[in-house]
């Protein structure tokens, strides 16, 4: 058994199903690795397969590092019985793909890398490079800076008006749907925690405090049946943290590349 295969069945004896899903999801990586990219040094197989939380539809996130690469891609395929989406790099890229992440407050590759198992020829490299992704993962995001806070609060103020008005409930089903991404985003980033898409957002108010998770599930429920007040409350209680409400004055200037000659047809 290799290294990898070990530490795949490591910490989740009690769901055999689980622990063989994890363990074959870790020789999937290796084979691909070991026959598809030939010249890279190590690769990082992430996902919820690899954190024992697996179901039958996951997929494996597969982190592949080279030294060298003219660019980075990322491809999905089958392989082993697994979909794969594949993530392909070297260093450089991957540094540029982690900064702008970072700058989004969505750090989906660099928890990739900091909680997967690592494969391959080099792994003390791969498990360096995990140390110093954990250790970024562990300063969080900082202070919301104010250029994304004021856009999330005047998304969150549009929003808000069209929710408080008479509306057919198709449309306030479409309304809250929309706002819960930027309401989310203002939840954690505002406290100065990663954020995420999804079915990550519900994980991450959890894990920042469980009473607002549920709150936030409530009210989203509520609003799907009709019931928007208590949706709108709290997105009040929200913005209240962050400043209040945004319309009046707020401006966002147009890069000025933004140009391009000849009519709207070319």
């Amino acid at each position: 058994m290799t290294k990898a295969e070990r530490d795949g069945q490591a910490g989740f004896a009690g769901d055999d199903a689980k622990v063989q899903q994890r363990v074959r999801a870790v020789r999937a990586a290796e084979t691909i690795l070991r026959e598809r990219y030939v010249d890279a040094l190590f690769a990082i197989a992430a996902g919820s397969i690899l954190r024992g939380e697996g179901t039958p539809s996951s997929d494996i996130d597969l982190v592949v590092l080279h030294e060298s690469l003219p660019g980075a891609w990322r491809e999905s395929f089958m392989g082993g019985g697994f979909p794969l989406e594949v993530f392909v790099h070297d260093f450089e890229t991957l540094n540029w793909f982690v900064d702008q992440d970072i700058a989004g407050g969505y750090p989906v590759l660099l928890d990739m890398v900091a909680g997967g198992i690592v494969v391959g020829r080099d792994i003390d490299r791969g498990v360096a490079l995990q140390v110093e992704a954990k250790a970024m993962l562990s300063r969080g995001p900082g202070a919301l800076a104010a250029e994304r806070r004021d856009m999330l609060r005047y998304q969150i103020t549009d929003l808000l008006d069209d929710l408080k008005d008479e509306r057919p409930k198709t449309e306030m089903r479409a309304i809250a749907a929309a706002l819960h991404q930027p309401l989310c985003d203002l939840a954690l980033l505002g406290r100065g925690h990663w954020s995420g898409k999804g079915k990550w957002l519900p994980r991450l108010l959890q894990s920042l405090d469980p009473a607002l998770a549920q709150r936030f599930d409530d009210v989203f429920r509520l609003a799907g049946e009709g019931q928007p007040d208590a949706l709108v409350t709290l997105a009040q209680d929200e913005l209240g943290r962050q400043g209040g409400p945004l319309f009046a004055g707020d401006r966002r200037d147009a890069p000025q590349t933004a140009r391009r000659q000849g009519g709207l047809s070319g």
